[in-house]
């Protein structure tokens, strides 16, 4: 259960902690610790540096920070950390499409891409009950490409508010990425900003807009899961940004 632990008032503070390792994650840690002390304790030169280093990649992957959700019941927040690569109108997904879905209306996907230097924690766009949750096996290729959205193995999520509006996002894996977890099941309540699921080890996800609601990020500009304000329902102002 989440709780207010900021604002934008005047006075107070917060300090700087280091985030936590996704329970997911710890026995990745924990291979990869004892096999550089085994690597260390047979003497060799080299190989115990290298595996000390993929030791601490291992735990920077599966970091799980605390993030601040903005709240309103008409903010859409990023439900991955990465690079907004596209902006995009198609038509929704097929397996989420339909009465039960996103309807058959052309729909605006943003899409952030993870590198396998993000946290890979991602969390819900918007508060209410998830209506659908569906994965698709599929190939591994390069998530940032177009087609990576109908070829890759993928998970598609449809979260419905109390008066009937949806939103749809996918997560898709990619070259490295080996597994998608849900952390979810189908009649969940959510909160915006929640977890939801983990993608292992590079990947992106797609969100799908509800109609009349214009993306209020940029191509090229990075988000953070739980954080980043996407889109404001209903707004449909266009932005212009610069690169500086």
């Amino acid at each position: 259960m989440s709780t207010t632990i900021s604002s934008n008032r005047p006075g107070g503070g917060i300090k700087w902690r280091w985030p936590s390792v996704h329970p997911e994650g710890r026995k990745f840690l924990l291979i990869a610790a004892i096999v550089t002390v085994c690597f260390w304790l047979l003497g060799w030169p080299v190989l115990p540096w290298l595996m000390l280093g993929l030791t601490i990649w291992v735990g920077a992957f599966f970091r799980d920070p605390v993030r601040i959700t903005p709240t309103g019941a008409d903010l859409i927040i990023a439900p991955a950390d990465g690079l907004v690569t596209q902006i995009a109108e198609v038509p929704p997904p097929p397996e989420i499409a339909g009465p039960d879905g996103l309807g058959e209306a052309p729909v605006l996907r943003v899409s952030i891409f993870m590198s396998v230097f993000d946290v890979h924690i991602n969390r819900t766009p918007m508060a209410g009950t998830l209506r659908k949750l569906v994965y698709i096996p599929g190939k591994f290729l390069n998530a940032d490409l177009d087609k990576a959205s109908e070829d890759n193995e993928r998970q598609h999520f449809v979260v419905e508010r109390a008066d009937g509006l949806r939103i749809g996002f996918t997560q898709i894996a990619g070259l490295v990425a080996r597994r998608i977890m849900p952390f979810v099941s189908m009649g969940s309540p959510l909160e915006t900003g929640q977890r939801v699921g983990l993608i292992r080890f590079g990947s992106r996800v797609d969100v799908f807009l509800p109609a009349g609601t214009t993306p209020q990020v940029l191509l090229g500009q990075r988000t953070l899961a739980g954080e980043t304000i996407v889109a404001r329902i209903g707004t449909s102002e266009t932005l212009d940004g610069v690169g500086q």
